[in-house]
């Protein structure tokens, strides 16, 4: 027997709690993962545009503690102009450009050793793609993680349960991701 035969049988287990986090300003930055026009739109991920008063909120208060946000394209034709407006970065704000490991074949890793960032809070699109992998990744490369989960998005509902479940589950993933929301950071 497998999974797929006991697809219909599966009960998804008890949400996850989120959790208060304090943010060490100088220690901490903030990830903006492919909020762009390209992604996050009404046609193909309207859960994006629903996120954004959340990922506003974080990247004000990111800003007026003057931390290190970083932004990120997709692949393809998107350029930096391409982030949707109300969340578009200032001209001293970096971006990277890769699939969906942020850190593959960029200069995100130095870009953040060189601040001393040692924490970081990732939001974005798409949950299943940029978000978990990138996240991932942070962690194997001794970074911790904070996921707002009201700042996450995807196609559905599913994919989000689904990366959720995995942050708090996956061996080694699950000890350094925190899950939160925006209203349970503290600056």
């Amino acid at each position: 027997m497998t999974i797929i035969d006991e697809w219909s049988n599966v009960k998804a287990p008890s949400a996850p709690q989120l959790k208060i986090v304090t943010i060490d300003h100088e220690t901490t930055a903030l990830l903006m993962l492919d909020l762009i026009k390209q992604t996050c739109n009404q046609e193909s991920r309207p859960r994006c545009l629903e996120s954004l008063p959340h990922v506003k909120k974080l990247l004000n208060a990111a800003r007026a503690k003057k931390m290190l946000v970083v932004y990120s394209l997709s692949p393809g034709p998107a350029v930096i102009a391409d982030t949707l407006p109300e969340i578009a970065p200032n001209k001293n704000e970096p971006f990277v450009k890769s699939g969906v490991d942020k850190f593959y074949q960029t200069d995100l890793e130095q870009i953040l050793t060189e601040k001393n960032i040692q924490t970081l809070i990732i939001v974005g699109t798409a949950a299943h793609g940029a978000v978990l992998y990138t996240a991932s990744e942070a962690v194997l490369r001794g970074f911790n993680v904070i996921v707002p989960v009201d700042g996450v998005s995807a196609e559905n509902t599913y994919i989000e349960q689904y990366v959720a479940y995995n942050f708090t589950s996956a061996p080694i993933i699950s000890a350094k991701v925190t899950l939160t929301s925006s209203a349970l950071v503290k600056f």
